[in-house]
């Protein structure tokens, strides 16, 4: 059982490979994880080859009862296993249909955890063939619940933890991976989980979760993805008292102890992994995440979902909507409530499209663009008292205390809710959009369900069947008069994995502003006119590994024709390139 790479014999093997086949960023495909390698056998590495039971224990390897005759001859899997010997296919019906009978989306997000942790290709098959049915079940909106009950339904540890216990410690912490071939980071801190609130160490669901969709929507290898959880404290009483919380028994460390700990942690990333590994920064609470994304910007391949990613697939549904709405974007008005990282994040790239289209200085596109906060429209009267960030959205206008007369005053033509506070989008404020609009879009972004500013059959009753909607979490069909109105869901699952497959195919060393205009215009580009004609300003999910190889193209164009890439020469065809680096879930054959 105990072999060397040397001793592989003459037959072409993955780890043999010159570079044009290791397309993935470059680097090496171990595990024959990408569409191009499909065909090639694989030898099962792990330390040694595994074999036996080591083998079934391995979730890279393991395919279960699919394990051929000959396989399990050559793997001593013999007796190991039941006799009879079934495909992938198989397989996966039967656990769809095993999913399908629990009733309560926690058991079947613990179902699939578990598939992920024994069989890691069968659980990508899964989440690809059944991507409608299975996305809400391992991200928004039962991933909330799972963070918040992680400590209860915790197995075995899926990522890093990095406390303050290891500050001076990190880069040692980091060589304890056992992967060395990262590619993308998705880091958190916990404070500040979907609308949830501060989650501490419990956050960790969130980058998992992140990151199965790098794989399975965007085609990033599973071994080259890794999910931080930095626990710095939690201010949720509730944890704190909790017997089953995993995290640190204190209050946050804030200030330069926190600074330090993350400067450490970034420094040890980049001396680590080397230039090109993405950071995507999670759930920071909002002093947090704009002050890191400042710091890091212009050193780091960093990237803020909730503020860029966002921001991106907002800006795609705006695009799309116009098709509907007739007009250009400079003839908008926008009102934002919300003006945290999701609401300034993506009212900055609207007025960065804006500036882009119409040659406009920013300072001026930024005022077709208005936002609401928890004390009231954001006017200049109020700049001296305003968080840093909300300071380029302070306008002339005399003060107004809430939303509906905002909505009066300002006469949008897009109501945009980033508050993560539910209801909030009354009856009375939809009419007043309805009143002066004739196809009035609302955008009710915030998640889980439960926070989303207004449901899709209330936008859709109380505009009397006008509306353009779309939201955060999904919603289901609704019938109205006669006619079924299809809700769209603006959710960065569209954006940010073809995003992250673009920067590690072209091997990109920084973020741009112009490579997140470029992912938008891409994925507006997909909505076909079938989906015009039911109302959506979205694409259907069904189809997101074609949608992310278009975004990962038009993204890495961008970062060639920026001069920020290095992988080099640039390929020809960039869609066919970025379909060939794409994770295949179809299980290999072994020698």
């Amino acid at each position: 059982m105990e072999s060397t790479m040397k001793n592989l014999g003459d037959e072409a093997s993955v780890l043999d490979m010159d570079s044009k086949s290791t397309v993935g960023g470059g680097v090496e495909d171990l595990y024959g994880e990408d569409s191009a390698t499909e065909d090639q056998l694989v030898t099962p590495w792990t330390i040694s080859v595994a074999s036996g039971y080591s083998l079934l224990r391995d979730p890279h390897h393991n395919k279960g009862l699919a394990f051929t005759e000959k396989e399990r001859d050559a793997h001593y899997l013999r007796g190991l296993l039941p006799p009879i010997c079934i495909s992938q296919q198989l397989q996966e019906k039967k656990l769809m249909n095993s999913i399908r009978q629990y009733q309560v989306p926690l058991q079947k997000y613990t179902a699939m955890m578990e598939l992920q942790e024994r069989n890691e290709r069968l659980f990508y098959k899964l989440l690809i063939d059944n991507v409608e049915e299975l996305l809400p079940v391992v991200y928004t909106p039962t991933v909330g619940e799972a963070c918040q009950k992680y400590g209860s339904i915790f197995r075995r540890p899926q990522g890093l933890y990095i406390s303050l216990k290891e500050k001076g410690k990190i880069l040692d912490v980091l060589k304890n991976w056992p992967e060395r071939n990262i590619q993308v980071i998705v880091v958190t801190d916990g404070e500040r989980i979907l609308g949830l609130g501060d989650l501490g160490c419990q956050g960790m669901g969130i980058p998992v979760g992140k990151l199965s969709l790098y794989t399975a929507l965007g085609g990033v290898r599973p071994s080259t993805c890794l999910p931080i959880t930095i626990d710095v404290g939690t201010n949720n009483e509730q944890l704190l008292k909790d017997e089953f919380y995993i995290g640190l028994r204190q209050r946050r460390a804030t200030g330069q102890e926190y600074a330090e700990l993350l400067h450490e942690f970034m420094t040890a990333v980049k001396q680590n992994y080397g230039e090109k590994v993405l950071i995507q920064f999670e759930d920071f609470a909002n002093h947090n995440a704009f002050e890191l994304l400042a710091k890091y910007r212009t050193t780091y391949l960093v990237f803020n979902d909730d503020i860029q990613g966002t921001a991106s697939v907002v800006l795609a549904g705006v695009v799309a909507a116009l098709k509907l709405l007739g007009g250009s974007l400079v003839d908008q008005t926008f009102l934002f409530l919300g003006a945290g990282e999701a609401g300034t994040g993506i009212a900055e790239l609207i007025a960065l499209e804006m500036s882009k289209q119409t040659k406009a200085p920013l300072e001026e596109t930024r005022k077709k663009v208005w936002l609401v906060d928890s004390k009231g429209l954001i006017v200049s009267s109020r700049k001296d008292s305003l968080q840093q960030f909300k300071k380029p959205w302070a306008h002339e206008h005399e003060p107004v205390k809430d939303l509906l007369n905002a909505v009066k005053a300002i006469k949008p033509t897009f109501l945009i809710g980033s508050s993560g506070v539910g209801k909030t989008f009354t009856k009375e404020v939809i009419e007043a959009m309805a009143s002066f609009n004739e196809k009035p879009v609302i955008m009710a972004l915030s998640n889980p369900t439960s926070q989303s500013e207004c449901t899709a059959d209330e936008a859709y009753t109380w505009t009397k069947g006008r509306a353009i909607f779309a939201s955060g979490s999904p919603f289901d069909p609704f019938e109205f008069e006669g006619q079924v109105f299809i809700p769209g869901q603006a959710n960065n699952a569209y954006i940010f994995p073809g995003f992250g497959l673009g920067l590690v195919i072209s091997g990109a060393i920084r973020v741009h502003d112009d490579m997140l205009l470029a992912a938008s215009e891409a994925l507006a580009a997909q909505v076909t006119k079938e989906n015009f004609d039911k109302g959506l300003i979205y694409p259907p999910f069904s189809n997101i590994r074609k949608i992310s190889a278009h975004i990962a193209a038009n993204v890495a164009a961008k970062v060639y024709e920026l001069g920020l890439a290095t992988r080099l020469p640039r390929p020809e065809n960039l869609v066919k390139y970025a379909e060939s680096c794409m994770y295949g879930p179809v299980y290999r054959m072994y020698r």
